[in-house]
């Protein structure tokens, strides 16, 4: 398959994301829980980086407070150089829309739409004129562009998530953040999706940060990150799955080498 010819963006350095000294917690007094317990992570620009770790780790956690869908306790998180602790709602609002993308793991796609109306509903909402190259590589490297007039229900579950995550790129923001995405897929689909994402990294320099309990999925990352108990417990570059199921079975319960 041959993407249509784009303008990619020159290769940068630095944090698309970040946080500092990061803490969120739930509830008061003896109630409270630690989702997140000072944590300091960043998300560097052209790489695909997973966010690993068992159940109540923090991990979408984390992810939902970088992307500015929840707030922190104490702490600073930043998209770009934007401070999002600063803004205000609709500062925050405003910056979402245009700075960030999101693929989750319902595909909320608009069953009365097309694929491409559902690629595009974003920029429409704004009243943004996308950029039609951008826009038509990103469909070209989905190979959906037979079905862009299909409505959802005329479309495969894995089909589905390539248009949800076309339209999370289609904007060409900043970061986009990726919870479970492949969670209600089955093996085949979800790797059509996870290659999607790979090679917008690869051949579109978008910064991806996926949530994942798969370590499948998360070989298709250039850095992975552990999390156990609300903490950054260990880090892997170039990650295979077989790598990452060793490193989870090496932790106990605390995120402690066992």
């Amino acid at each position: 398959m041959t993407s249509a010819a784009i303008d990619r963006p020159a290769p940068s350095t630095g944090a698309a994301a970040r946080a500092v000294g990061l803490t969120k917690v739930y509830g008061e007094g003896e109630t409270a829980v630690t989702a997140l317990d000072d944590v300091t992570v960043d998300f560097d620009r052209g790489r695909f980086t997973a966010i690993m770790g068992p159940s109540g780790s923090g991990k979408s956690t984390l992810m939902h407070v970088c992307a500015g869908l929840d707030s922190a306790t104490t702490g600073t998180v930043y998209i770009g150089d934007v401070d999002l602790t600063a803004l205000k709602d609709n500062e925050l609002t405003r910056l979402r829309r245009d700075a960030v993308g999101f693929v989750f793991q319902a595909f909320n796609l608009v069953p009365t739409l097309s694929a491409l109306e559902n690629i595009t509903l974003p920029m429409d909402i704004a009243g943004r004129k996308p950029d039609q190259a951008w826009v038509d590589g990103v469909i070209d490297t989905i190979g959906l562009r037979d079905r862009l007039r299909n409505r959802p229900s005329q479309l495969s579950g894995g089909q589905q998530q390539r248009v949800a995550a076309a339209r999370a790129l289609a904007s060409r923001p900043q970061i986009v953040f990726a919870d479970e995405p492949t969670g209600n897929l089955d093996s085949r689909a979800g790797a059509e999706v996870l290659t999607f994402l790979r090679r917008s990294v690869d051949e579109f320099g978008q910064t991806i940060v996926m949530v994942t309990h798969d370590p499948t999925a998360a070989s298709y990352a250039d850095h992975v990150i552990f999390l156990a108990d609300g903490r950054i417990v260990d880090t892997m570059d170039d990650p295979t799955a077989e790598g990452v199921l060793d490193r989870m079975k090496g932790f106990d319960g605390k995120g402690r080498r066992s």
